[in-house]
């Protein structure tokens, strides 16, 4: 059978119509419908820095992806790198070893710092999650696992037992939760409680829940917890995968505060906006069990060479753009501070850290209101599926203050609307 391009029209325009059609017999129709209104009944067909250009010839401003774009699209040096290794092997025979992988490793363990030295690499934040789900169970030859409430880490069965939200468990039997204790982020006593109780391999937090509303988790509960669970001789993992590599500031939060993790999950920005990735920084303890056996923990595509080509590359521009993502950053909350002001009855609170900003707005009726006006607006940010009130504003760190005075106006335009209706 021969493969096909995207439908287009006589004009070579790409055909909206018969991608939602695809979408729904493929895929889901749940999912045609939801693209049909984020798209407002286009598609996208190409990206560049900040913006996304859709099937009817609009344009939008990209202040979502779920954090993913922290670079933009098809960042220029990203791009380049990736054509260069798909010239020379972008494959791996994983009989013999490339040098793409390690080298890369090589340099994310340097960037990372804390004593970090261990990498495993993924393709999807799941992928992370379960690696260091299971390394720590393994290292410690303890089952239980410590979780916060409000947590995301995945949807895969390992990750989702340490997800807290129950829409994505529907269907499952309960009992693969088993050995998960839930905390709350307010208590400073919870890990000292419940290392006392149970015999617990780690703890899983991360610095920022995203996904809950954009919740700020306090550091100093967080150091408790990590002194309380080394005491115990159990793990502590800092997921990450969206909130890391300066998307909310530091290169990794856990260590700017002087947290003293076991593992840092990455993942989103890490491929630099072009190719699937994630990783597990660890320390030699947490990774002791694959150090024995490094057969315990396989993947095919784990060190995949042409995603992993990327990240010397992606974390030098991250690092040429972080005094950047400061200034957007202070731009946002500015301007944020202003919607907030404008809007009082309407936005019930601003949330956030860097270039990470959950708007939460006063009922999910109001919130849905909100996002069905960005949408005619053009303006692409992401709903919190945890939080339905809350709309997360996810910059890239090359953006203007242009770009941010643009989001302001639109976001300020839709929740004006939205207050207005009946």
């Amino acid at each position: 059978m021969t493969a096909e391009p995207p439908a287009v029209d006589a004009a070579g325009a790409v055909d909206a119509r018969e991608t939602f059609r695809r979408v729904k017999r493929h895929f889901s129709p749940a999912l045609a419908v939801a693209g049909r209104f984020s798209g407002q009944g286009a598609v996208e067909v190409s990206a560049e820095g900040c913006r996304v250009a859709l099937s009817d010839g609009r344009d939008v401003l990209d202040f979502g992806s779920y954090g993913v774009a922290l670079l933009g699209h098809r960042n220029p040096e990203i791009v380049r790198a990736v054509r260069a290794q798909l010239d020379i092997m972008p494959a791996s025979t994983r009989s013999l070893q490339s040098a793409v992988a390690p080298l890369a490793a090589e340099r994310l363990a340097a960037y990372v710092g804390g004593g970090l030295n261990r990498v495993y690499f993924g393709s999807g934040g799941a992928d992370a999650v379960e690696a260091a789900l299971k390394l720590a169970r393994m290292a410690s030859g303890r089952n239980t696992v410590v979780a916060v409430e409000g947590a995301f880490h995945g949807k895969t069965v390992g990750a989702l037992s340490l997800t807290d939200n129950p829409r994505f468990k529907s269907g499952l039997d309960p009992a693969f939760q088993e050995g998960v204790l839930r905390v709350s982020p307010d208590d400073p006593e919870a890990v000292a409680k419940a290392v006392r109780a149970h015999d617990v391999a780690a703890v899983f937090f991360e610095p920022v829940q995203a996904e809950n509303g954009v919740r700020v988790l306090d550091e100093a509960v967080l150091a408790r917890w990590c002194r309380d669970a080394h005491e115990h001789g159990a793990f502590v993992v800092a997921d990450e995968i969206q909130v890391g590599l300066r998307r909310c500031g530091a290169r990794s939060l856990a260590l700017a505060a002087g947290l003293g993790v076991d593992a840092v999950l990455l993942g989103k920005q890490l491929g630099g906006g072009v190719l699937p990735l994630s990783a597990a920084v660890g320390n030699d303890r947490l990774f002791a069990p694959l150090l024995a056996d490094p057969m315990l923990h396989t993947a095919t595509f784990s060190g995949h060479p042409l995603s992993t080509s990327v990240i010397p590359y992606a974390l030098d521009v991250i690092e040429r753009h972080a005094e950047n993502g400061g200034r957007i950053a202070a731009a946002m909350e500015q301007g944020l501070a202003t919607v907030r002001e404008l809007f009082p009855d309407a936005v019930a609170e601003i949330r956030g850290r860097g270039l990470l900003w959950g708007v939460d707005l006063a009922s999910p009726a109001m919130a849905g209101e909100v996002l069905t006006g960005l949408a005619r607006r053009s303006l692409v940010v992401s709903p919190c599926l945890s939080r339905p009130t809350t709309i997360r504003l996810l910059p890239p760190i090359v953006a203007t203050e242009d770009d941010v005075k643009e989001a302001m106006t639109l976001l300020s335009d839709a929740i004006a609307e939205a207050v207005a209706a009946p």
